[in-house]
């Protein structure tokens, strides 16, 4: 079963639509929406493993430039 996140980020002021687009493009994530509140962006991932699901948030969306935070919630079954 593949693990699912959902990742919540912070953007420099202006930067929130061209983050949700470059975002929306890398692979693993499932939906990438523009959003009001404390965070400007909200995106649902997908990776085989944890490990995998950690390499893409550090060595993919946090290299997006325009990023000033992430917070990562995997889903957990209940």
């Amino acid at each position: 079963m593949p693990v699912s996140a959902y990742v919540l980020i912070q953007t420099e002021v202006g930067k929130a639509a061209s983050v949700t687009r470059a975002v929306a493009s890398l692979d693993g994530v499932v939906a990438a929406e523009g959003v009001t509140g404390p965070y400007d962006v909200i995106v649902r991932t997908e990776a085989a493993t944890v490990d995998e699901l950690g390499r893409m948030v550090v060595g993919r969306i946090q290299l997006i430039e325009g990023i000033t935070r992430t917070v990562t919630c995997p889903v957990v079954h209940l």
